[in-house]
């Protein structure tokens, strides 16, 4: 088995891995199919473009279903976190302690919008949608605070930084319309800031502490 093939397979055994993949997958065609969509051109590639955008949208919700299990794992990173005794810098560590409270409240926020929408309990899944989106967001902006405060690995850290920025981008593209630029990306924009997100996550996909991007 070519070396390439045999690492792409380990990628896949483990969840992570995985879910680097069919992430890098899902914004990829999105990408792909926003460009196609967005242009005058035959109606095959049109007719591609929407394949490709609701295989995009299928994908997605493939990773919210599976980061139903992601709660203990949060869990078991904070608890191992704990009041971050080792960090040398205070600022630091506050930063990284509100983004693990805004991680670990995160899932259960997503999980009641995908409750919603799968109609296994009452209400509407707008509100918790939009909750789990800032709360998202807000880990993000205080990971790229907490990691610009650092200057050892700084590569790893500087692309840490774009990653985060790209998602943040969507992010707030996927708030409610009127804040900033809310609703404003088109889908190969949204798609190419979640693929370079998504490369830069396939780089570091030997990190074994990363929790699940949306």
């Amino acid at each position: 088995m070519e070396p390439s093939v045999a690492s792409l397979v380990r990628l896949l055994e483990s969840y992570r891995g995985r879910d680097k993949v069919v992430r890098s997958v899902c914004f990829g065609s999105q990408l792909l199919g926003g460009l196609l969509t967005r242009r005058d051109g035959e109606a095959s590639s049109l007719r591609l473009g929407k394949r490709l955008l609701l295989f995009s949208a299928q994908l997605s919700h493939c990773r919210t279903v599976m980061r139903l299990f992601d709660d203990l794992s949060m869990l078991a990173y904070c608890h191992g976190y704990g009041l971050g005794g080792g960090e040398e810098d205070g600022a630091v560590r506050c930063v990284s302690l509100l983004a693990n409270m805004a991680d670990q409240l995160f899932y259960p926020c997503e999980h009641m919008a995908w409750a919603a929408d799968a109609r296994l309990i009452e209400g509407k899944s707008d509100r918790w949608w939009l909750l789990s989106t800032a709360l998202w967001a807000t880990s993000l902006l205080l990971g790229i605070l907490s990691r610009a405060q650092l200057h050892s690995q700084m590569r790893r850290e500087l692309l840490s930084i774009l990653s985060s920025m790209a998602d943040l981008a969507n992010a707030v593209h996927w708030m409610p319309p009127g804040f900033l630029w809310a609703g404003r990306f088109p889908n190969w924009l949204v798609g190419l800031m979640g693929s370079i997100s998504s490369l830069i996550g396939l780089m570091s996909a030997g990190d074994s502490d990363e929790t699940a991007s949306p």
